[in-house]
C-alpha cells in the first residue's frame, strides 16, 4: 500500500519556496505516494501547478475569520466540521509539520495521520507530534532544516532540490505584463531584463531606497538589461519612492499575481534581492541571483555557482528580530551599490554578458 503524506506549511512565501525541495525528495523516497500540501490561500499559487504534487488543500482561514467577525458561529462550525471530515477522509498515514507552530500542529493532528513529524516545534506543537526534528543546525545550505527532514525520512541526498513549477496561465499573465511594461505588441520579442526584489516583511531586512535607485541604472549601463522591480500589493508606496528616483526602472510591484511574478523571474537574466520570497524563487528557478542579507541569514550556500549570498559578518549579526544598532541597520549599510555590483559581476551569467558586450 502506497504512503499518503500531508505536508503542512501554511504560510510565508519564502519558507514555502525553501520547503519545496521536499516535494522531489519525497517523490524519490516514495515514488507512488499520494502527496498533498495544506496551505493558506496566499501561497496556493506557488504550489498549484506543480505536477509532482497530487493536490493542494487550501485552508480558508480568511473566510473563517470573516464568519467569526460577523458572529455567524453556526455556519463557521459547520464549515470547520466539513473541512476536518474531508481532510480525515483522505486517510493520511504521515503528516509533516514544517512550521512547528500550534496552528500547523493542530492540522497534522486533525488530519488523523498516526505518524506526525514536526520541525522545531514550539507553542505546544511538540505535544501534538509523534516525533520532532531540531530546526537549527550547522548546515548553511538553502532549506537546511527541510533537507534534514528529507534525510531523516530516508530520501537520497540528491533528491532535495527546490521545486517551483510555472503553469500556462502564469506564463501568459507574465508575458502580458511584460509586454505592457515594455510597450510591445504581440509580435515583438521581450528583451532580456534583470529583476530587483527590494521588499520584505521587516525593516531590518530592507536595503535602502536610495541605494536601489543608484544600483539599477549602473546595472543597466553595464549589462544593457533594463531592470524590472517586483513586489507585492503592500509594497507599492515604497516602490514608488524607488521608481521616482530611478529613470528607466520598470515597476511591476503589486501589479501581477504571485504566480505571474514567478513566471517573470523565470525569464530574468539576473535577480538581485533581499531576504524575501522572490529572491529565493530566483535560486529555485535557476536564475542567476544575488541575495543581500543583513539581520537575517537563512543560508549562505545557495547550491549554485550562479547564485551568491552577500552578507556582512558583523559581531551582532544575524540579529534577526532584535536589532542592536538603534535602527541604523549597519550590516545592510555595509552593502553599497558598488559592492553589490562587484559581487554581481562574479556570477558567471553576468560575466558572460559583460564579455559579450566588450567583444
Amino acid at each position: 500500500m502506497s504512503r499518503r503524506i500531508l505536508i503542512v506549511r501554511l504560510s510565508a512565501i519564502g519558507d514555502v519556496v525553501m520547503a519545496s525541495g521536499l516535494i522531489p525528495a519525497l517523490r524519490a523516497r516514495w515514488p507512488d505516494a499520494h502527496l498533498a500540501w495544506l496551505a493558506e490561500p496566499p501561497v496556493r499559487e506557488l504550489l498549484a501547478d506543480n505536477p509532482r504534487l497530487d493536490e493542494v488543500i487550501v485552508w480558508p482561514r480568511g473566510e473563517w475569520r470573516q464568519l467569526a467577525r460577523e458572529h455567524r458561529y453556526g455556519e463557521l462550525a459547520r464549515r470547520v466540521r466539513t473541512f476536518v471530515r474531508e481532510l480525515r477522509a483522505r486517510r493520511f498515514d504521515l503528516a509533516l509539520d514544517l512550521q512547528g507552530l500550534l496552528k500547523s500542529a493542530i492540522w497534522t493532528r486533525l488530519s488523523g495521520a498516526p505518524e506526525r513529524i514536526a520541525i522545531g516545534p514550539r507553542e505546544g506543537a511538540q505535544w501534538l507530534a509523534t516525533r520532532a526534528i531540531p530546526r537549527r543546525s550547522e548546515d548553511t545550505r538553502i532549506g537546511s532544516e527541510y533537507r534534514r527532514l528529507a534525510l531523516e525520512l530516508g530520501a537520497p541526498e540528491s533528491g532535495f532540490r527546490l521545486d517551483l513549477a510555472v503553469g500556462p496561465a502564469a506564463h501568459a499573465a507574465a508575458e502580458q505584463a511584460l509586454r505592457e511594461a515594455f510597450g510591445l505588441d504581440e509580435t515583438a520579442p521581450i528583451p532580456p531584463f534583470a529583476v530587483i526584489a527590494p521588499f520584505t516583511t521587516r525593516p531590518q531586512k530592507h536595503w535602502f531606497a536610495e541605494r536601489w535607485a543608484a544600483l539599477a541604472p549602473q546595472l543597466t549601463q553595464q549589462s544593457g538589461w533594463p531592470v524590472v522591480m517586483l513586489g507585492g500589493p503592500g509594497d507599492r508606496e515604497a516602490a514608488a519612492a524607488i521608481r521616482e528616483a530611478t529613470p528607466g526602472l520598470i515597476d511591476l510591484s503589486g501589479r501581477t499575481r504571485l504566480a505571474a511574478s514567478v513566471a517573470i523571474i523565470a525569464q530574468a537574466r539576473l535577480l538581485i534581492g533581499v531576504d524575501t520570497g522572490l529572491t529565493h524563487m530566483g535560486i529555485a528557478l535557476g536564475v542567476p541571483t544575488l541575495a543581500l542579507f543583513g539581520s537575517t541569514r537563512p543560508y549562505l550556500d545557495t547550491g549554485s555557482p550562479d547564485a551568491r549570498v552577500l552578507w556582512s559578518a558583523r559581531a551582532c549579526s544575524p540579529c534577526r528580530r532584535h536589532p542592536t544598532c538603534g535602527g541604523r541597520f549597519d550590516c545592510l549599510r555595509d552593502h553599497t551599490p558598488a559592492s553589490v555590483l562587484a559581487a554581481a559581476r562574479t556570477l558567471p551569467a553576468l560575466q558572460a554578458r559583460l564579455a559579450e558586450r566588450a567583444s
